[in-house]
């Protein structure tokens, strides 16, 4: 089994509901096509670095996963008809940190304090 970080964009006009649903969505085509979700990570509502199908920002969700090609190809299938995502990316990575949480405000903020 390989390892995956994966991240989807979704538009910044859908519900919390709807945000909820696309999670769950892509969460059970995970866990049926023989992977293993390690670690979801809500990033949340985020500036873009240019319009995406005329959106300024866009809802980030960030799964690792642990799973083979099949997952992959299956879970990249299906975003690709869904209207409420902007963009993927799935990277291969030859570990998993599960510590870290690089957009989590607690751990920016006492980071700057010990620098100063």
């Amino acid at each position: 089994m390989n390892f995956y970080e994966h991240t989807i964009i979704a538009r910044q006009d859908i519900s919390p509901a709807q945000l909820k649903q696309v999670e769950d969505k892509y969460k059970k085509i995970i866990e049926n096509n023989d992977g293993n979700l390690l670690k979801t990570e809500k990033w949340g509502l985020m500036n873009l670095s240019y319009l995406i199908k005329k959106n300024k920002k866009g809802n980030y969700i960030h799964f690792k996963i642990e799973g083979n090609g099949k997952t992959i190809t299956e879970l990249e299938k299906n975003e690709k008809i869904d209207k409420n995502l902007l963009r993927y990316l799935t990277i291969r990575v030859k570990k998993i940190d599960l510590e870290t949480n690089y957009f989590d405000k607690k751990i920016e903020d006492t980071e700057f304090k010990e620098r100063k």
